[in-house]
């Protein structure tokens, strides 16, 4: 089958963005198509001044509510990122093939790292090389594609090319994957900035919808969505991209067509009661069953736990693969020592 690997950021609440751009497709297409795996990348989150308890917190919710979302442990695999040491191994020797040309020209550590310039603090070296992490995250399993939003397919092609230079200079050891992005709202906009992505580590909460966020947060949000002084609704994700954003949304939600639904709306009020009843009932059954996983957090103990070793176990060969591609000596086994067998003197002798 093919293997399919992508993850999630615990670096803030669950977003809208979030489901409609990727986990409702993890749960709807991916994990029956494919071999997929579904991580919890908890050292990504560690590249910028973090809480540590606010990332164990956000790490469990994200795990309860990639469950929540319909991801089945019996169809995939679902698991921690730093519960499974060979991402960290691999990374490294990502990292003695990538080059600090192709680091400092990812678009996001370029934002990032002027964000944190302008608030006055160091920008960390962890952030100039996670996309390696990433890139070890991908390829440790043989992944063929990544299902990813379209602010990610430059770490996804970084990945590729990582991987391919790496087999061209020591052997074929890597899967070379591809993207595949989601068709309709890979990149759901903040509801108050509509030329920005609706991030979950953003600030600006009432421009973001939380996969948690109660029924009437929900529409009072949607309801204050930014749009613009025209009268006509038009799909126009260029020069409209409030109205762009609100009939994005509504398309995701019902199966609809952007362009098409423009066509049924003559305000922009008719517009955003119903993306915001569309929003309240396509979030109503993820929410319902958070509920009950949260009654039972050994559950989603045992499925991380299941999941790292299963992770383990797939990654573990590819990753020793590897080190010897690359020239690393093989640790010595210990050998067993029977019962009466020589014990070996290892006594100073005058």
């Amino acid at each position: 089958m093919t293997r399919v690997f992508s993850g999630i950021k615990p670096t803030g609440h669950l977003t809208l963005g979030n489901y409609l751009g990727a986990m409702r497709r993890w749960a709807a297409v991916d994990q029956h198509q494919s071999d997929a795996l579904f991580c919890i990348v908890d050292l990504h989150a560690l590249t910028v001044d973090h809480d540590p308890a606010r990332v164990r917190r956000l790490s469990r919710q994200a795990a309860t509510l990639l469950l929540a979302s319909g991801l089945d442990p019996q169809l995939c695999t679902v698991f921690v990122q730093s519960h499974v040491d060979e991402h960290t191994r691999l990374s490294y020797l990502l990292e003695c093939v990538a080059t600090d040309g192709e680091m400092r020209r990812m678009i996001q550590y370029k934002e990032k790292a002027a964000r944190e310039r302008v608030r006055g603090g160091s920008v960390r070296l962890s952030l100039l090389t996670y996309p390696v992490l990433m890139a070890a995250d991908i390829l440790a399993y043989g992944t063929d594609q990544v299902p990813v939003g379209d602010d990610q397919t430059q770490h996804v092609e970084l990945a590729r090319d990582i991987a391919v230079r790496f087999n061209q200079r020591y052997g074929h050891t890597f899967v070379v994957p591809r993207a595949t992005p989601p068709q309709v709202a890979a990149r759901v906009m903040n509801l108050q900035d509509p030329t920005s992505k609706m991030g979950k580590s953003d600030d600006s909460g009432p421009g973001i919808v939380y996969l948690l966020d109660e029924p009437d947060v929900v529409r009072r949000k949607i309801m204050r969505a930014v749009t613009d002084s025209a009268r006509d609704v038009v799909y126009d994700p260029e020069a409209r991209p409030g109205p762009a954003n609100l009939l994005e949304i509504l398309a995701a939600c019902t199966g609809g067509n952007p362009s098409e639904l423009s066509g049924v709306y003559e305000t922009y009020g008719a517009l955003k009661r119903d993306t915001a009843d569309a929003v309240v009932e396509v979030l109503r059954p993820v929410q319902e069953r958070h509920r009950e996983l949260c009654t039972d957090p050994d559950y989603v103990e045992g499925v991380l736990r299941d999941g790292a070793e299963r992770a383990r176990a797939m990654a573990r060969p590819t990753v020793d693969a590897a080190y010897r591609a690359i020239g690393l000596l093989p640790a010595a086994e210990a050998e067993d020592v029977g019962v009466g067998a020589a014990v070996p003197d290892i006594g100073v002798t005058a």
